[in-house]
């Protein structure tokens, strides 16, 4: 077990609307939710682009000055912090996805290490919206490697499925990658892994032995129990207004920082101290 947890904010997301929603969108919105969740205790932000023009943040941006402004904004607000930059996107243009993490270098990006029919169904029984395979083949997660591995940036491996989880293992054993190793179980979305705590004993079998691991968990009330778990046995955490809008309590948030102090009880009551941004570069092995 790691004694420290490491607390991600996953800030935003790229499906919340923020005319809905309580997300933010702009470089002074993301840096006050930023801080607002360093205070509780994260030490990573994991950021989406949105469109900045008026009444366009619902929409999602691969504009390099976009990101740069973001990451500099939540910087200042937050020192020392680490950024997680976002790259997921699905057909064969993602050339924006990997101009960001290239000329901007953050600590860590996500690396969608395997493909996924993204599905869900209404009380109806029809589709929530039209069925879309998130695509992530060999050579696209190979692309992003390749510009990670430029940048200096760590990839965290973002597993869907069971058997996502093990191709991470396949990327290791064939040279496609061979540094940090950093997994992302993302459990909850109705077309992969269920938000089921006892299904994290068996992610923890598959993953490679030396790897650090966290969960994100997708949904409303339910998911807390999962997140206990996962401080129990040892993963780095991770929650924000991208994952839910929901405490354990039902009660509906209005901040990426109710969330955070939440996760951060979890980590205590697992008797667990919370990662300094410091302490979390030295468990990452963050590289600049």
């Amino acid at each position: 077990m790691s004694d420290k947890a490491v607390i991600t904010c996953a800030l935003n997301g790229v499906l919340t609307d923020p005319k809905q929603h309580h997300v933010p969108v702009t470089p002074e919105q993301m840096a006050r939710e930023a801080k607002a969740a360093f205070d509780a205790g994260a030490s990573v932000m994991h950021i989406h682009l949105r469109q900045q023009a008026p009444n366009q943040g619902h929409l999602p941006s691969w504009e390099v000055g976009v990101s740069r402004e973001i990451q500099a904004a939540i910087r200042t607000a937050c020192p020392g912090v680490i950024i997680n930059h976002t790259t997921g996107t699905p057909g064969p243009n993602y050339q924006g996805a990997l101009a960001c993490v290239r000329e901007t270098r953050p600590e860590m990006a996500a690396c969608n290490a395997g493909s996924l029919n993204y599905l869900k169904v209404k009380a109806d029984n029809s589709w929530a919206w039209p069925p879309m395979m998130f695509d992530n083949s060999v050579e696209k997660v190979q692309d992003y490697l390749d510009v990670m591995k430029q940048a200096g940036t760590i990839p965290e491996f973002e597993c869907f499925d069971v058997g996502i989880v093990r191709c991470v293992g396949m990327y290791r054993q064939t040279g496609m990658y061979s540094g940090p190793l950093e997994y992302n179980f993302v459990m909850g979305v109705a077309s992969g892994m269920p938000a089921d705590p006892d299904l994290l004993p068996i992610l923890l079998k598959l993953k490679l032995p030396e790897a650090r691991w966290q969960v994100t968990a997708i949904g409303r009330a339910e998911i807390w129990p999962l997140h206990q778990r996962c401080a129990d046995l040892g993963g780095h955490l991770r929650t924000g207004l991208e994952d839910t809008f929901y405490l354990g309590d039902g009660t509906k948030v209005t901040s990426n920082g109710q969330l955070i102090e939440a996760i951060a009880a979890c980590a205590r009551r697992a008797g667990r101290e919370i990662a300094s941004p410091a302490e979390a570069r030295q468990i990452f092995g963050v590289r600049h």
